[in-house]
């Protein structure tokens, strides 16, 4: 069955000959009068259609002259003469008159009039007649078709019921880049075999069963028109019918939106170079650490740009010195940071300098060029003689043919006007290669970082500074001095903050006593290690004098004071061993930790005093006994205090860890507190000094009786 439901029958020829179908219509919209007349000019066949246009009923017209219904008055004489011609000529005439209608309205009618022979050989006359405006709305309609599918910027065809092209105007000649006459009777997938058409086709099939129309249909692909690139093209379908419904074909339009694609293209890559931009703010320089900062690069880089992305720095910008190199001079990298993903990308990440590491690349390397004249290399399609200009050793460039690296780039990192390094980006499973949005994306990144790593650099460097000079001033001390075993342990601040202006001491005394000090300088950086460098040196002059620990504290307040925005805290401990008891001075610090042999540890009572530098303010000495066995634990506010933790909190987590483990060594207990206590991302120094009461030849015993806690004086 055919697609209008009608029957078809095999012929004896080449082809199957189609059988009776429904007529289209267009008879129906004409409505064509039908009328017989014999040689006279009588009428003897009068049709329904005839009824309609000149007003007449069948039995009003049949046996009468056709002229005196037929034609208006005006031209009866002009209308016989020429009913005559053809009943004496046989050749048949056309032309339009008017009519008057039985109403009395008039009308203007087109005519056909044909002669006719019966198998006697009687003669008759055949009048097909139609109203002219039907018919001039009809050839209006025909003829504004015509034009508009002719004239149309956008393509048009009419498919068959099989989907076959029945016809094409000129813009889809152009858009298919195919003759007309090479379309018809062929189907789209044989038109246009390079473009996958598949889903248009099921669409076209969908609208021929459904009769529901497809509008915008998005399409990707090249034609013969455009062989060498994407094309984007939108269509839209709807079923064609006739006047009685019988289903004709598809209607298919088509509009080359390519530029429109393009344009949504080029706002989708901008729309993702500001995501990825965005996400860098956010991800990259999230510390002061030179080594995290370039590892967030590395992770920003992979995977949205890259398979293998690698940060590479100069090795004097390291150092902190400005670096140029000359033509023929090789640069020396530090590798930073180095991150892969995909597959293949395991022997491309073999061939990456790996962190830490330092390469001398020669002159001729895309690296060195790069760093050297601060400008981006590019290298969309690499090729087997790129890769030892890529790859710091010819068993690395083998590496790196062997992981398929295919496209490379280099951006140089700039900040402040110098060139800091390179950020190196290769391609492995991702199959494109690296085009104009790549680089200025990377150098987008790259411009960004390498601000967050210059900050990095200098600060790792002033760090560095102020964590030897930190050190340079911190004691180095016997571990058994005047009745006491000490240990001691300094841990500098995370990352993410400057070194601070924690210190301790013990200072040996006259007469077996022992002074124990732990401080804590506000600020950071060489600043707060300077003034807690003062401040210790002072400590040791006034300690010498053998003064008691408030009037200690009490002279270095009026030192700090005439310090330039110094504050600092302060415990001071004076340990004697022969009356077995510490006095004890607080100047803001927090409380030293007790623990007696075989007891609970205890945060002493004693009063906190202000810090130093405040000034105006008297300090007291409390008496604390400590027995042979007892321990004193000392420490700054960066061991206990956090930020997501309250204080109290804390200080009873440090009791905790303190209790029952006499049988530890302090060196131990020391590390534990640090590793139990002390968070990464700490932003503040850490002193801590445990001391520990010891018989006479440095034995250590749990000693007599506890005596009391101690009087204030």
């Amino acid at each position: 069955m055919s697609s209008s439901g009608s029957p078809l029958v095999e012929g004896d020829g080449d082809g199957a000959v189609p059988g009776p179908v429904r007529p289209s219509g267009l008879l129906d919209v004409l409505r064509v009068a039908s009328v017989v007349l014999d040689p006279e000019g009588r009428i003897v066949l009068w049709s329904p259609q005839a009824e309609e246009l000149f007003g007449y009923a069948a039995e009003e017209a049949l046996g009468r002259y056709a002229a005196r219904i037929m034609v208006h008055e005006q031209y009866l004489d002009l209308v016989v003469k020429l009913f005559s011609d053809v009943m004496r000529t046989g050749q048949s005439w056309a032309g339009a008159f008017p009519i008057r209608r039985k109403d009395g309205s008039t009308r203007l009618v087109e005519f056909r009039n044909v002669r006719l022979t019966d198998d006697r050989g009687a003669v008759y006359a055949l009048g097909l007649a139609v109203d002219q405006a039907t018919v001039r709305r009809m050839e209006q309609d025909v003829a504004l078709s015509t034009r508009v599918v002719a004239q149309s910027p956008i393509g048009l065809a009419v498919l068959d019921t099989d989907l076959r092209y029945v016809s094409v105007n000129p813009a889809l000649e152009r858009l298919n880049g195919v003759p007309a006459e090479d379309h018809l009777g062929r189907t789209v997938p044989e038109v246009l075999p390079q473009l996958d058409i598949g889903t248009v086709e099921a669409t076209a099939r969908q609208v021929l069963e459904t009769g529901e129309p497809v509008v915008e249909q998005f399409m990707i692909g090249r034609t013969p028109a455009y062989p060498d690139e994407d094309h984007a093209w939108s269509a839209s379908m709807f079923r064609l019918e006739n006047a009685l419904g019988s289903v004709l074909g598809v209607a298919l339009s088509v509009v080359d939106v390519t530029e429109q694609y393009r344009a949504g293209l080029e706002a989708e890559r901008a729309r993702r170079r500001l995501a990825v931009v965005a996400d860098a703010s956010a991800r990259i320089g999230t510390t002061l650490d030179l080594e995290r900062t370039a590892r967030e690069l590395a992770e920003v880089a992979v995977p949205e740009l890259a398979d293998v992305a690698a940060v590479d720095l100069l090795g004097g910008v390291v150092l902190g010195r400005r670096s140029t190199l000359g033509p023929t001079e090789p640069a020396v990298i530090r590798a930073l940071a180095v991150k892969g993903t995909g597959a293949g990308s395991g022997d491309a990440l073999l061939a990456a300098d790996p962190p830490g590491g330092v390469t001398r690349y020669a002159p001729d390397r895309f690296v060195t060029e790069c760093v050297r004249t601060a400008l981006p290399v590019l290298l969309p399609q690499v090729k087997d003689e790129d890769l030892p200009r890529i790859a710091r050793s010819p068993q690395a460039a083998e590496l790196l043919g062997r992981a398929g690296v295919h496209s490379y780039l280099a951006v140089p990192l700039i900040a402040h006007g110098e060139v800091l390094g390179a950020l190196d980006l290769k391609r492995v499973s991702n199959p494109l290669p690296f085009g104009e949005d790549d680089l200025l994306l990377a150098r987008e990144l790259a411009a960004r970082a390498a601000v967050q790593i210059d900050n990095a650099r200098w600060y790792q460097n002033a760090r560095d500074a102020a964590l030897t000079l930190q050190r340079s001033l911190l004691p180095s001390h016997p571990p058994v001095t005047g009745g006491l075993e000490v240990a001691s342990r300094y841990q500098p601040a995370g990352a993410t903050s400057e070194v601070g202006g924690d210190w301790f001491d013990v200072i040996p005394l006259d007469g077996g006593r022992t002074a124990l000090v732990v401080g804590d300088v506000m600020g950071s950086g060489i600043p707060a290690a300077a003034t807690m460098g003062r401040l210790r040196t002072a400590t040791h002059t006034l300690a010498s004098l053998g003064l008691d620990p408030a009037v200690l504290l009490e002279h270095l307040d009026r030192i700090t004071g005439d310090l330039e925005d110094a504050i600092a805290t302060c415990v001071y401990v004076v340990h004697d061993s022969r009356e077995r008891q510490c006095l004890i001075a607080n100047a803001g610090h927090l409380p030293p930790v007790r623990v007696r042999a075989g007891g609970t540890p205890e945060l002493l009572d004693l009063p906190t005093g202000v810090p130093l530098g405040v000034g105006g303010v008297t300090f007291s000495t409390t008496v604390v006994g400590l027995e042979p066995g007892d321990r004193l634990v000392l420490y700054t506010d960066g061991l206990v205090e956090t930020r997501h933790h309250p204080l109290d909190e804390r200080l009873d987590r440090l009791l905790t860890l303190l209790h029952g483990r006499s049988d530890h060594s302090l060196e131990e207990m020391c590390d534990l507190l640090l590793r139990t206590l002390h968070e990464p991302d700490n932003f503040d120094d850490v002193a801590l000094l445990i001391a520990r009461a010891t018989l006479p030849g440095g034995a250590a015993s749990p000693g007599r009786p506890a005596a009391s806690g101690g009087a204030t004086a």
